[in-house]
């Protein structure tokens, strides 16, 4: 099933009944990124939503921000699994959302991404036999090293419903033998939640201000994945690479990775960045949209420059997220290749800026949580074999 843009009226148009159809939802989160993608659907259940948060993502700096900003709930439950090794981890939250699950089910349970809260979700509805939904389906990087290409792939195997933010995430869906009806194409809920946390012009200026920051002055980085991290060598090779930048770089500095700069001893290669706290996420996108250039890792970033109009390079040996390759981003592996690009970006950053403003983001046009809640329909009827009440 796709949800074209010719359905978008209908989609947006009556979402209380919609709502009243899908009856209340559990939602199964555990890091940043889940919170800020999912908070646009816990905003449109509103009381019909609960929220498991798993503690995955348990460092202060990383989800006290988020959370403040987060719908009110009065079905807010946090299981405070915290670290451990990935095994470890996903059996005391799979356990941990056995219980809950037992006492407060749910009509549907849904889950976002690839994190080890998202399978731990998939694999407790799985045992409970609820219907489970799958946003951000059908991203695939093909690289086995991935822990979270193996996540993707056993969630959208379990799912009922497979939200597919693009065609090509339908097209990776269906070439692995999920059914057509189990598939709909909603766009990302990342669009709406940026768009509703972007601020404006004038604050974005303030936040500049307060940093001595001039728009398209800088670059903003962020690394902090396992595989440029973990390891001194690639580490050390990328802050050295943003050190040389010509123009200052702010860097929000991941616990991860601020653990491996102190146990590696590179801490004098952070000396010639603007090393920051991890940010607010309205701080970080007024920092995202005036800068010059993104440099990063992460998933999100790459989403997130599509909507933003900014340049990426996405440091990482492979990406779940080809579709911004040759307008807003270019991979590159850790190495001169960071600098060579991103001086590519800085001959003409307002050229680059107006013609970036032009392209549309291939994920969607901001409607995806009213998308992913019309198709939430067809999962129920699937389960039950008839229509749902309205």
């Amino acid at each position: 099933m796709s949800i074209t843009a010719d359905s978008r009226e209908a989609v947006t148009s009556c979402p209380e009944v919609l709502l009243a159809e899908v009856g209340g939802a559990t939602l199964v989160c555990g890091t940043r990124p889940e919170l800020i993608k999912l908070a646009p659907l816990m905003r449109l259940f509103g009381d019909e939503c609960s929220v498991v948060y798993t503690g995955q993502h348990y460092d202060e700096s990383l989800y006290s921000r988020i959370r403040a900003d987060l719908p009110p709930s009065s079905r807010f439950h946090e299981l405070g699994v915290g670290g451990g090794r990935r095994g470890e981890q996903l059996g005391r939250t799979i356990s941990a959302l056995d219980d809950v699950l037992a006492t407060h089910p749910g009509r549907v349970i849904i889950v976002q991404g690839d994190t080890t809260s998202a399978l731990a979700g998939a694999l407790a509805a799985n045992a409970h036999g609820l219907p489970l939904v799958h946003v951000e389906a059908g991203l695939r990087s093909h690289d086995r090293a991935m822990p979270e290409e193996h996540n993707r792939v056993l969630i959208d195997h379990l799912a009922d419903l497979c939200c597919a933010p693009t065609e090509l995430n339908r097209e990776n869906l269906l070439a692995e033998n999920v059914p057509a009806e189990r598939i709909a194409v909603t766009g990302n809920t990342v669009v709406e939640a940026l768009l509703a946390a972007l601020p404006p012009a004038r604050e974005r200026e303030a936040v500049l201000a307060g940093r001595g920051l001039v728009r398209d002055g800088y670059a903003l980085a962020t690394i902090h994945r396992p595989e440029n991290v973990d390891d001194p060598g690639p580490l050390a090779v990328i802050l050295d690479e943003l050190g040389r930048l010509p123009v200052p770089v702010v860097f929000p500095l991941h616990p991860r990775t601020a653990k491996s700069v102190a146990r590696f001893g590179l801490s004098r290669l952070l000396e010639p960045l603007v090393v920051l706290e991890p940010q607010a996420y309205t701080t970080f996108l007024a920092l995202a949209a005036e800068a010059a250039v993104l440099v990063s890792d992460s998933g999100g970033i790459q989403e997130e420059a599509s909507v933003l109009k900014r340049p990426v390079i996405v440091v990482r040996r492979s990406t779940e997220r080809p579709e911004i390759a040759g307008t807003f981003g270019v991979r590159v592996p850790a190495g001169p290749r960071i600098g060579e690009e991103t001086a590519r970006w800085l001959e003409d950053v307002a050229g680059h800026r107006e013609r970036l403003r032009h392209i549309p983001s291939p994920y969607g046009d901001g409607t995806a949580a009213a998308r992913v809640v019309a198709a939430l329909g067809s999962v129920l009827v699937h389960r039950t074999g008839s229509a749902v009440a309205g």
